[in-house]
């Protein structure tokens, strides 16, 4: 009611206190309105992580469009306090927002994807994922596009109009699987025994055991290639662990084979000369 009672007066003095008053309060709401967000996302976090991260994410963006809410009505409330007509600014926008509805197609599905994106929690910030042929971490996720960081360093700016399909490689668990070759010479019963007992002593570990939230799984042969019989398995993982995790089971796995004799073969070219 201040701006309208304002508007009516000449006073050039009272059209200056009365921005200064709106500015006061347009900058109490919305310091109150960030407040408010950041200390619910802190206590969703301490309640449930995967609540709290879906919070955070959706957080970052509602904080914008808090932003440019409160600019927005600030400033129409500026022009009726200086007794601005703001008909014409709203011909103008009507005018503008036809066009870019005609000539930014594009913008538009970018901000419908991404606002499902949001919606439908595919992924947070802190995720690492592959979309639109780019794989990495999700550093910020805004209306219009998501941005990753790979594993280089890189980074990608990804329009979410152009997700079509999204995968989330830190979502709740994982399950890397593990597959290593031995020759056919090998007495593949021992060599299963031995690959088991590596994975379950890698179980055991007090560094990689609490990564490991499942029981180890030995699945046996899982193909016989051209110069090897390939044995899998596989461990159920914290989400973003799984890599540290086969890494740690592929080195065991081949100091292991050494010390028992198991031969891993490679790729070999044998050339007959002919003198």
């Amino acid at each position: 009611m201040i701006p309208l009672v304002l508007a009516q007066g000449s006073s050039a003095r009272d059209q200056i206190i009365g921005t200064a008053v709106l500015v006061v309060l347009a900058a109490l709401i919305y310091w109150m309105a960030i407040w408010s967000g950041r200390r619910y996302v802190g206590r969703m976090t301490q309640k449930d992580f995967e609540r709290g991260a879906r919070a955070r994410t959706l957080w970052t963006v509602l904080r914008r469009v808090i932003m440019l809410v409160v600019l927005v009505l600030t400033t129409l409330y500026g022009f009726v306090i200086w007794d601005v007509g703001i008909a014409p600014f709203l011909a103008v926008g009507t005018v503008m927002a036809a066009a870019i509805g005609f000539g930014a197609q594009d913008l538009v599905k970018d901000f419908l994807s991404g606002f499902f994106i949001l919606l439908e929690d595919q992924f947070h910030v802190g995720d690492t994922v592959s979309i639109a042929g780019a794989t990495g971490t999700v550093e910020d996720i805004q209306l219009r596009v998501t941005k990753l960081r790979d594993f280089e360093g890189n980074a990608h700016f990804v329009p979410n109009g152009e997700i079509k399909v999204t995968s989330n490689f830190t979502s709740k668990f994982a399950q890397p699987v593990i597959d290593v070759g031995v020759s056919y010479e090998t007495d593949i019963d021992a060599a299963l025994e031995v690959f088991g007992d590596v994975l379950r002593g890698l179980a055991d570990d007090a560094q990689f055991g609490p990564l490991i939230t499942g029981e180890v799984e030995v699945l046996g042969v899982n193909s016989l290639d051209d110069s090897a019989v390939v044995l899998r398995g596989r461990l159920t993982t914290l989400a973003d662990q799984r890599w540290a995790v086969r890494r740690e089971a592929l080195r065991r796995l081949k100091k292991r084979f050494d010390a028992e004799g198991i031969t891993i073969p490679f790729p070999q070219i044998t050339i007959n000369r002919k003198d």
